[in-house]
């Protein structure tokens, strides 16, 4: 089975590095007009129910029908939300998230351990299905840090969450079988993908 993660295209708030989080936050004109259509064409597409991820898989895959999940939104930012780090430089509650190494609870907001137990247990629910109904490949269309806590621990060989960082409009290509997935919960990564059009990525 071939396992495509995607995250959206550009918004506003990705070009002025401001927390979007659960925020609907369309895709910008550029994060438009920068993405190309991908030239393979999924039956269906598995999405954030949000907008900008919505909208970046019609743009990628226009015939595809959409999934949405719930478990795919985006990490719960809190009061963080709308806002950028140089905004955030003097307020105490910001500057002891990010000297904690963003582990602990966003105020009104998630943990990143609460987050990405959501997405591990929304993305083995839909492997476990897909590979029971003998599905060729799996296309998810979500957000940046989605991907971070699903490839932290599935994928092979293994990255720390950090690392695991895609441009707007990219992801990564990945792996599995049956035999790997019942095994050990595994996904090899095979490549990264960009479907932008050139020029720089974000």
């Amino acid at each position: 089975m071939r396992v495509y993660l995607l995250r959206h295209g550009r918004t506003a708030y990705n070009d002025a590095q401001r927390y979007q989080g659960l925020r609907d936050i369309p895709l910008s004109q550029m994060g438009e007009e920068e993405l190309r259509p991908a030239e393979e064409a999924p039956e269906t597409v598995y999405v954030s129910p949000l907008s900008r991820a919505r909208r970046t898989a019609e743009l990628l895959f226009p015939h595809a029908r959409q999934v949405p999940v719930e478990g795919f939104r985006e990490m719960d930012f809190g009061a963080f939300e709308g806002r950028n780090y140089k905004e955030m430089e003097h307020d105490a509650a910001y500057r002891a998230w990010v000297e904690g190494g963003c582990e602990g609870t966003c105020p009104g907001g998630e943990s990143r351990g609460q987050f990405c137990r959501r997405v591990r247990e929304a993305f083995s629910d839909l492997m476990d299905a897909t590979l029971a109904r003998s599905e060729e490949w799996v296309v998810v269309v979500a957000h940046g840090g989605v991907l971070m806590a699903a490839l932290e621990t599935f994928a092979r060989p293994g990255r720390p969450y950090f690392q695991w960082t895609a441009p707007c409009g990219g992801g990564f290509a990945l792996e599995t079988d049956k035999g790997l997935w019942r095994r050990e919960h595994a996904l090899q990564l095979t490549g990264e993908l960009w479907y932008g059009k050139g020029g720089e990525r974000c």
